[in-house]
């Protein structure tokens, strides 16, 4: 299957976003709803693409080796807490300032007040509170219910390279 340059320019987008969701891609490539974004996965990357056990979707390893761009996360084992992910903007300032492993986890809006001090920003809570699930779902954010559910990181920093992407 010969891939157009948009879908080579998406797929690379899905690798590295992996593992992430409709909204996170509906977001990256414009599209008015997640159902375009399963539209689009269907019927031009489904040989490229699954959803894993928690329905995130994944690329391939085929997938993996048509394009070039680092794959979202890098593990040495299936279930560790990855050495390297990639990330945007965002995601590397909430990683940057979010409580350590062991630390006492912390609400989005603790997290949104030390973002704002720390780098002058000031993003909505529904973009930390999802950049703080997408860190999760790569395995290096990890949350502690509460009265509200609360975050830190799952290792210490030391521990995972955080690079940021494009």
């Amino acid at each position: 299957m010969t891939l157009s340059e948009e879908a080579r320019e998406r797929l690379a987008d899905l690798v590295e976003l992996q593992p992430t969701k409709n909204s996170e891609l509906q977001e990256r490539w414009g599209l008015e709803s997640g159902s375009e974004v399963h539209q689009y996965l269907e019927n031009e990357l489904k040989e490229y693409y699954y959803r894993d056990e928690n329905s995130y979707i994944c690329a391939t390893t085929e997938a993996n080796d048509l394009v070039d761009v680092e794959p979202g996360i890098v593990a040495d084992e299936e279930g560790d807490v990855p050495s390297i992910v990639r990330v945007p903007t965002l995601q590397r300032q909430v990683f940057d300032v979010l409580a350590g492993p062991d630390d006492r986890s912390e609400s989005v809006v603790s997290v949104l007040n030390k973002l704002r001090e720390e780098f002058g920003v000031d993003p909505d809570v529904d973009d930390v509170r999802s950049a703080l699930q997408s860190l999760k779902r790569k395995g290096v954010v990890e949350v502690v219910y509460r009265t509200v559910p609360t975050f830190k990181l799952a290792a210490s920093r030391e521990d995972i390279s955080v690079e940021e992407s494009g």
